[in-house]
């Protein structure tokens, strides 16, 4: 039942943790202290009911005073608490919700700056978790902050009113309420594990949800929806049972929040009866006594509920701020340079790289390729030899371990983040569209690009004719990833998206491999055309991709083994037919596993597009 996240199962509450949620309530202070004072008006409405009613008993209903003047009095009071409870709980939500804006906005902002390489380790439901199940559980407590120091306030002056009026009495009514710190302390200590694990478990159903979810064409493909449901049913089954054990501890102690404050209404009856008898206190003194212990129950209840929300908010401060406490290693430098200008761009240089995705198992081994400006080579290679590695790491998904890579004679680790992947651009294999317009998705890199600019790149990938034939052309709404469309056109509206991007160095990963063979001569036409004038780099296996490019490189344990042209190593290397003969055989074996290869681009042109 581990979060996925590689850390401890049962971490404890951090300081880090409240110092975040310090750092952040320290910026909406106004709005609490606001609050906080509303708060404090709503407990003095309350606490002086039970005066007033006291001195209507003794002065109007015993005595000569008119009955109609303190009722007026005490009605008033409850308008008046009422209408600051109004306020209290209006200020104490508004800042609840900016806490839990603040927190979303900043841990999404961060996810989106981390490494590659921690979402290779991290799974998606446990982000998710974080960033909703988590934040409401931070939200929880801090909609509790102006409610618990009013409630905490009228405690206070219920107590010093008893003890002021009826030293004696108030010590008797008062003395079974220490034992509610013993219980608190007991119940912190308890009850912080067992939130915990709700919320690790939370998040791993997340995680199973969030894999079903996407993966529904795997599941249905396999017809694993039985296991599916296991997996879910398990996880679900985690949860009752970590949930009911935390449900255990708080109804081993919230009782006892009601029969502290009952228990000292007892004794009052019992004492305070006989002095009213005695003649010591009046009949008016005995209701307000009575009615002061009753005041008791609910802030006191409340207090305790605190407790239970401050368990939940540690709980989740601490698996928040392991996120945001995760440093990106690969960030921008502390003093970037920027690329030059000119007509001549896009001249990149591997110099003597060498990477591997753990350090006992190096991918590439010194290796030293040379791309002019303007030029293209297809990157060839048995699987494994580290192809797509080369786009990794010219964007700085992953760092070299060593040597270095340059665009126009600047090293990408001297750039941000920003301007390196503005200038290269990478159609991958598998292509990821947006729930959103196709215009938007072409327009993903340059939201202010216009009409004209995303129109005339889609007539240069090709996609321009199939996107009239849509019902609504190019504000169609795609669906889930853009699967309403085939591969090829997908494809096609990837091309576009790295058009309207204009980036120095174009890199196509693959970009025929999920195309039906039959339709993949327009794809690489439409490919031809975008790569004219710009250095791209194509990685592929098929030999009419390879043959687009002006050069190819082979890459053989980690580094170069030969260059030239397609036709040139056909003639001269024999190891360049022999990865080619077993990528062909690979190619031909998967030939029949595209599913959108027998209708063809423009067979789903309207299937399933909302």
């Amino acid at each position: 039942m581990g979060d996925g996240t590689g850390t401890s199962d049962a971490p404890t509450p951090g300081r880090e943790g409240w110092n975040l949620l310090r750092v952040v309530l320290r910026e909406q202070r106004k709005g609490l202290i606001a609050g906080v004072v509303v708060g404090l008006l709503w407990s003095a409405g309350k606490v002086a009911v039970p005066k007033l009613t006291s001195m209507a008993v003794d002065r109007a209903i015993l005595g000569t005073g008119s009955l109609l003047f303190w009722a007026v009095l005490i009605g008033a009071m409850a308008v008046i608490a009422g209408v600051f409870t109004a306020w209290r709980r209006w200020y104490a939500f508004r800042e609840s919700r900016f806490t839990e804006t603040v927190l979303r906005e900043r841990l999404f902002a961060h996810v989106l700056r981390l490494h590659v390489k921690y979402h290779d380790h991290t799974q998606t439901g446990q982000l998710m978790s974080r960033a909703s199940s988590d934040l409401l559980q931070i939200q929880g407590f801090v909609v509790m902050i102006p409610i618990t120091v009013s409630n905490f306030a009228m405690v206070l002056a219920i107590v010093v009113i008893l003890v002021v009026q009826q030293p004696l009495l108030a010590v008797v009514a008062l003395a079974p309420l220490p034992f509610l710190n013993v219980l608190a302390t007991r119940f912190s200590r308890r009850i912080h594990p067992a939130v915990m694990a709700v919320q690790q478990e939370q998040a791993q159903l997340a995680t199973v949800v969030e894999e079903a979810v996407s993966g529904v064409r795997v599941i249905k493909g396999f017809g694993a929806h039985e296991v599916t449901a296991r997996r879910l049913r398990t996880e679900a089954d985690d949860i009752r049972t970590v949930s009911l054990e935390a449900a255990r501890v708080r109804s081993a102690f919230l009782p006892a929040l009601d029969l502290l404050p009952n228990l000292g209404l007892l004794a009052v009856l019992a004492i305070g009866g006989h002095r009213v008898l005695a003649g010591t206190m009046t009949r008016g003194q005995m209701l307000e006594f009575m009615q002061y212990i009753g005041l008791l129950i609910f802030p006191l209840r409340n207090l305790g509920m605190t407790v239970a929300y401050g368990q939940r908010a540690a709980a989740a401060l601490v698996r928040v701020n392991e996120v945001l406490a995760t440093e990106p290693e690969v960030a921008d430098p502390p003093h970037p340079r920027t690329l030059p200008d000119g007509d001549t761009r896009g001249d990149v240089h591997f110099r003597h790289v060498r990477f591997g995705y753990r350090a006992d198992s190096p991918v590439l081994h010194d290796l030293e390729l040379h791309i002019p400006a303007g030029a293209s080579v297809a990157v060839v290679g048995a699987t494994g030899s580290g192809k797509s590695t080369l786009a990794r790491l010219l964007v700085r998904f992953y760092d070299v371990d060593d040597g270095g890579i340059e665009i126009d004679g600047v090293g990408v680790r001297d750039l941000t983040l920003a301007e390196l992947r503005s200038a290269v651009a990478i159609v991958f294999e598998d292509t990821f569209l947006f729930h959103d317009t196709l215009a938007a998705n072409m327009a993903f890199a340059r939201p202010d690009a216009t009409q004209a600019e995303v129109e005339a790149a889609a007539r240069l990938s090709g996609a321009h004719d199939f996107i009239l034939e849509l019902p609504e052309g190019y504000d169609t709404l795609l669906g889930e990833r853009g699967y309403s469309l085939s591969g090829g056109q997908r494809q096609r509206i990837a091309l576009a998206r790295a058009i309207v991007a204009d980036p120095r160095v174009l890199v196509l990963d693959d970009a025929t491999s999920a195309v039906d063979p039959s339709k993949e001569h327009e794809i690489r036409e439409a490919m031809r055309t975008v790569m004219e004038g710009r250095t791209t780099i194509v990685i592929a296996h098929r030999p009419g991709t390879i043959a687009l490019a002006d050069t190819v490189v082979l890459l053989d344990g980690g580094a170069v083994a030969v260059t030239g042209t397609h036709d040139e190593l056909l003639a001269t290397s024999e190891r360049y037919r022999a990865v080619l003969a077993a990528l062909s055989l690979d190619d031909d074996l998967d030939d029949g596993d595209h599913g959108d290869g027998d209708l063809g681009d423009g067979d789903r042109n309207t299937a399933g597009v909302r």
